[in-house]
């Protein structure tokens, strides 16, 4: 099964690249079929295996001998893994299919919001949309509703103030972390926020020691929501848990 839930999330990986490339100019997901960003030729079925077709070809394109993107390969892998550590902690759940379905659509904005530095608002869209699907089949009550939307009036609100205050933040971080408050609630959004800004921090500090960033260089944050959503996924209960026995000591 281990095996299967791989290959499930690479195939995916290599949609989620389709939407990273299109999504920003507005362009079908699904028509035209996938096709060399350099030269238009449309891919086969043998340029479309996960990993193996990159490999193979040697990071160029079949047809044209362009370098492909190591972006390619790399969300592939990236969200079969992820698909793989959550089958791992919650089995084949609704809770797998809720929280795979977040990870691949933070891949997307991730890497959009890293390479363009916006978040589509289609992005933003979908996840509302997921996250009240799986409110209302997932033993749907008032008070899981209340605490869906005390969360995204939360963890938009955070992210409203400080965008206010200092202007730091976009809107795309903002609608982002309204669609992450109603998905999780909040104490998950208030843990998120949490890591996100400890993540970004050493990250950005790190980038600035390194000499690959300036101090006053835009980072996209997106990256950083999106890592601390699945700390939270994978390890939330566990490090609330914790903190919450350090303050009682």
């Amino acid at each position: 099964m281990i095996y299967i839930i791989l290959t499930i999330g690479l195939v995916i990986g290599s949609f989620l690249n389709v939407c990273i490339y299109r999504i920003p100019k507005e362009e079908s997901i699904a028509y035209p079929p996938s096709h060399c960003p350099k030269c238009n030729n449309y891919l086969k079925s043998i340029d479309l295996i996960p990993i193996f077709s990159y490999l193979f070809n040697r990071g160029k394109c079949r047809y044209c001998g362009e370098t492909i993107s190591l972006q390619y390969p790399l969300v592939e892998l990236l969200n079969g893994i992820i698909y793989l550590l959550l089958y791992l902690k919650f089995g084949l759940s609704i809770f797998f299919v809720k929280y795979g379905i977040l990870a691949s659509l933070l891949i997307v904005i991730s890497f959009i919001d890293y390479k363009l530095k916006i978040i589509p608002d289609e992005c933003n869209l979908f996840g509302i949309i997921v996250s009240g699907a799986f409110i209302i089949f997932n033993n749907f009550s008032l008070l899981s509703l209340k605490d869906s939307i005390l969360g995204l009036v939360l963890g938009g609100g955070i992210f409203l103030l400080i965008a206010i205050i200092t202007g730091a933040m976009g809107g795309g971080d903002i609608k982002l972390m309204g669609v992450l408050g109603f998905a999780f609630g909040w104490k998950g959004i208030l843990l998120i926020t949490l890591l996100s800004f400890v993540i970004g921090a050493i990250i950005s500090i790190l980038l600035i020691l390194l000499r690959l960033k300036h101090r006053k260089d835009e980072i996209a944050f997106g990256p950083f929501i999106s890592v601390s959503t699945l700390v939270t996924i994978l390890y939330g209960k566990g490090i609330i848990k914790w903190y919450i026995h350090i303050l009682l000591g």
